[in-house]
């Protein structure tokens, strides 16, 4: 049994280097729809995904006949008041500066932490107790949901960020924690 882990397909805050969380809805970009529709995926029959708009039209394009289930805790981060901003939009604010500093660790300002955005999402993702189905399934979020997961059961072990997706790739995962990366 397999857990195919995805990020979902480009947007244009993607492509313009935005962070983009659970505050703007995006859909995806032509261009991220096309990349998408060229993946070669193992089918499943039940798709697990965030509501975020990226995502339900992600799965929608790389699993039309899968059920899909909505799960509302791998929606992406809260990242507060860099919601919609690039680095260049960042770049010089003392709270931006602080935050890069603690590589990550401080909370978005006006936003989650990583590791309560951590804690989020792998709480989510053991009460599904996909393993218990003996269905091989996918998982359609964010890089930081997958990212997330990916710290938490992935074996060998991984820090948080050894596990970086770009849109449209994926992880297959194994019950035993093993797992090989999908479309790099």
């Amino acid at each position: 049994m397999k857990i195919y882990l995805i990020r979902h397909g480009l947007t244009r805050g993607n492509l313009e280097g935005r962070y983009i969380g659970c505050r703007t809805d995006e859909p995806l970009c032509e261009q991220g729809i096309d990349a998408l529709k060229g993946l070669s995926l193992p089918q499943v029959l039940r798709v697990y995904a965030s509501p975020m708009l990226r995502c339900v039209q992600t799965a929608g394009l790389l699993y039309p006949q899968a059920e899909r289930c909505l799960v509302p805790d791998f929606r992406e981060c809260d990242f507060g008041l860099f919601e919609g901003k690039n680095y260049a939009e960042l770049n010089g604010q003392r709270q931006y500066q602080e935050w890069i500093d603690s590589g990550g660790e401080l909370p978005f300002p006006g936003g989650e932490s990583r590791a309560q955005f951590a804690a989020r999402c792998v709480s989510a993702f053991q009460a599904l107790e996909l393993w218990k189905r003996r269905e091989d399934c996918a998982i359609v979020a964010h890089g930081g949901t997958v990212m997330a997961i990916m710290e938490a059961c992935a074996c060998p072990r991984g820090r948080y960020f050894d596990f970086q997706l770009r849109c449209g790739e994926g992880y297959a995962l194994s019950e035993d924690g093993s797992y090989q990366k999908l479309n790099a």
